[in-house]
């Protein structure tokens, strides 16, 4: 989401006709004062990211702990009030936290429209509640606010002032895609713009890549340093003053990505786009694989679990070729199984994601049945592979449950296979 603000400040900054970016300074400053910071002349916002598998933020108090609102009123407090906010998630916001979205929308328009920051009494309760939140979850209050404790002091008109200012520059971005999506969507999504305002016609998912990799660089301040690992000589001479603000920034090179590095990675992928196209990931169309990779499974899971499953299949093969009643056994153990697969699923179906989680449930179930309690010749790896028998036909899923056949002829299809 980083690389995706890069390339938006790039194309607010980019002429008409798709000349060179006409700000000068705009830059996206990576892992310091929060996740990113968008800086573009004197005007900064200080971004937190948020990424949440599923569900939503259904209290205030989930908001400002886990969503990081508390974090960024503390570095906005700390940063003099100067900076906008924001938080980009992938989560929504409960019933309950819609009614404090309601309210930072109120201000935000007083605050743009020059008027008085006031909630007023159909605001003042979801005001209150984000204060006393920010007393419980913010690592660094205001000096002149009153510690937390038990029951929390009421909050002082000066308090919810500061907490009304603090809102009023706040920005929720909700909804934004999960990182399983995003290698599929991002190019079209946060790429392809950029390339219509430069009317090129090339993959939107070789630019993607180029801006991406450069901000996966700076967010691990893997960047380039002028100055290389040469020591800092005469940094703290007798006369030296505080460094200016130029002084600073230059200490952060390796954090920084301004829109003319931004401009040179998308030149670059227009000019060779072939050296940043993604590899082509091979989908397994089998039906195991189809619903382990719809449950988030890694493919050497998936890859273990057709061969469990072939395994499985041969065993009881041989073993009705020569046993009566084999097929009777087999179809308890069927039954037996089943009953394994719906323990597992309670103990993770709230997981995120699921697949991983019912994958390791359901070894830790099967390795502590006792040896002796296993049909003859049977271990917990075959019975693993008994249970992605069952999921081949349907009976047993790593999520929930969607038309498997229309899924693999539209991967077939894709694919250039014929089924």
């Amino acid at each position: 989401m980083a690389a995706a603000d890069g390339l938006r400040l790039y194309l607010d900054d980019l002429q008409d006709g798709g000349g060179p970016p006409e700000a000068e300074g705009s830059r996206v400053v990576c892992e310091y004062h929060e996740d990113w910071a968008v800086v573009r002349g004197e005007a900064v916002e200080i971004v937190s990211a948020k990424h949440r598998d599923t569900g939503v933020y259904t209290t205030i108090n989930q908001l400002a702990d886990s969503g990081g609102v508390a974090h960024l009123f503390g570095r906005w407090n700390a940063l003099s009030e100067t900076p906008s906010c924001r938080l980009v998630t992938t989560a929504g916001l409960a019933p309950d936290v819609q009614k404090l979205e309601k309210a930072w929308e109120h201000l935000r328009m007083l605050r743009l429209s020059g008027e008085p920051l006031e909630a007023g009494d159909e605001y003042a309760q979801p005001v209150k509640d984000l204060c006393q939140s920010l007393r419980q979850y913010c690592k660094t209050l205001p000096e002149s606010w009153a510690e937390h404790s038990k029951p929390p002091p009421a909050p002082t008109v000066a308090e919810l002032q500061q907490v009304s200012r603090f809102l009023a520059v706040l920005d929720v971005e909700t909804g934004t895609l999960p990182r399983g999506h995003i290698a599929f969507a991002a190019g079209n999504m946060y790429a392809q713009p950029i390339l219509d305002r430069l009317q090129v016609s090339v993959d939107p998912g070789a630019v993607w890549s180029a801006v991406h990799d450069l901000f996966r660089e700076r967010m691990h301040k893997a960047g380039p340093i002028p100055t290389g690992k040469l020591p800092g000589v005469l940094r703290y001479q007798v006369g030296a003053s505080l460094p200016t603000p130029d002084e600073l920034e230059r200490e952060l090179l390796s954090r920084i990505v301004t829109t003319e590095d931004i401009s040179v990675a998308i030149k670059t992928a227009i000019a060779q786009p072939q050296g940043y196209r993604p590899m082509p990931r091979l989908r397994r169309t089998t039906r195991i694989a189809v619903k382990m990779t719809a449950g988030q499974c890694p493919d050497n899971s998936v890859e273990r679990a057709e061969h469990l499953c072939q395994d499985y299949r041969e065993f009881w093969r041989e073993e009705r070729s020569g046993d009566a009643t084999a097929r009777a056994d087999q179809a308890k153990l069927r039954r037996y199984l089943l009953r394994i697969s719906d323990e597992a699923t309670e103990v993770t179906h709230a997981a995120a994601p699921r697949g991983p989680a019912f994958w390791r449930e359901l070894q830790r179930l099967l390795d502590a049945i006792p040896a002796t309690d296993m049909p003859r010749g049977m271990d917990a790896d075959l019975l693993l592979g008994g249970i992605c028998d069952l999921t081949s036909q349907c009976k047993v899923w790593f999520s929930d449950g969607f038309d498997v056949d229309a899924l693999i002829e539209s991967l077939q299809r894709d694919q250039g296979s014929t089924p």
